[in-house]
């Protein structure tokens, strides 16, 4: 029997999700440092979508003024990855998908004020609700991990600025021009600041023109390739069979399948007590909670896909 176009594009998100959560794993399994890591990780997602035809004849069709406006899209993004893989370094792959899961919490009062929409108080609440879980991860980690939490805070919060402004410009650009493009800017950005990382964070720096090794080599095109630019080509394709509210369903799974792959592979139960999970547990029942109690509403629209291009956090409407 034939699978529906709506059940296929279903599943195809669910393995785009799959495939998002082995991103903090596959960070915790490269030996690099956060800089070098997320330097190349850049590198080799640009170099790939600098071979199609058509991000150049994106890039030539856009005005001086819009290629600097993504580009300082591009800047948050690098800081965004930058701050999640140290928060991975510094803490583990749990810690750091637990943190990105308050995006929406940040999202709740920096987008009405950057998308120019109106102020929503359930919103708002539902942003207060995962503070609890908040208190219970971080007393139920190593007091060694707690600057992995401030750093993929940090993540959380680069991810409501930059998938912010980003609605605000779904118009003007093709989305594989403008991750190329965004991301491009963001590696550029590193290789700036990489000088100055010791005296900034030393904890995040790293020799960026050292070849990995063909471990790290490996596991960096994995992640590169199959964990960024393979999800964002078969989401633009399910995105077009799916409601909104399905989407964000689905794509909140993202921390779950993230920490279930991390105890599975890494073990890393053995380093978190219970109140963690617990906390974890407040964190995400709130994100399910916002979607289905506010299901009735007008459909809300679907983020920018070059949001799934370049973010952690899939959580995909507003």
């Amino acid at each position: 029997m034939p699978i529906s176009p709506s059940n296929k594009a279903l599943l195809q998100i669910h393995f785009c999700v799959l495939l998002w959560g082995f991103t903090p794993i596959l960070g915790k399994l490269i030996s690099l440092p956060a800089l070098p890591l997320v330097w190349w990780r850049m590198l080799l997602v640009v170099a790939t979508l600098a071979l199609l035809p058509r991000v150049w004849r994106g890039l030539r069709g856009m005005s001086p003024r819009l290629l600097l406006a993504y580009a300082g899209i591009g800047a948050l993004v690098a800081l965004h990855w930058l701050t999640f893989y140290g928060a991975i370094k510094l803490a583990n792959a749990s810690v750091a998908a637990t943190c990105i899961a308050l995006a929406p919490a940040f999202t709740s009062v920096i987008e009405p004020w950057l998308a120019r929409r109106p102020f929503s108080r359930r919103e708002l609440v539902f942003g207060l609700a995962v503070l609890p879980g908040v208190a219970l991860v971080v007393g139920g980690v190593p007091d060694g991990m707690r600057a992995g939490i401030v750093s993929g805070a940090i993540s959380a919060l680069l991810v409501a600025l930059f998938g912010s402004l980003n609605k605000r410009m779904v118009e003007h650009g093709d989305p594989l021009t403008v991750t190329a493009l965004e991301l491009g800017a963001g590696t550029l950005l590193l290789s700036l600041l990489a000088p100055l990382m010791p005296m900034l964070f030393n904890s995040f720096s790293g020799d960026l023109y050292v070849w990995p090794s063909l471990r790290d080599g490996s596991y960096l095109l994995l992640l590169s390739l199959l964990c960024t630019l393979l999800p964002f080509a078969l989401s633009l394709v399910a995105l077009r069979h799916m409601s909104a509210y399905g989407v964000q369903l689905v794509t909140n799974l993202e921390p779950v399948y993230a920490i279930i792959l991390a105890i599975l592979l890494l073990g890393e139960q053995h380093e978190l007590t219970p109140l963690f999970y617990l906390g974890v547990a407040i964190i995400l029942t709130a994100v399910f909670l916002h979607p289905l109690l506010g299901r009735s509403k007008a459909r809300v629209p679907v983020q920018p896909p070059e949001v799934l291009g370049t973010a952690e956090a899939r959580n995909l409407l507003d």
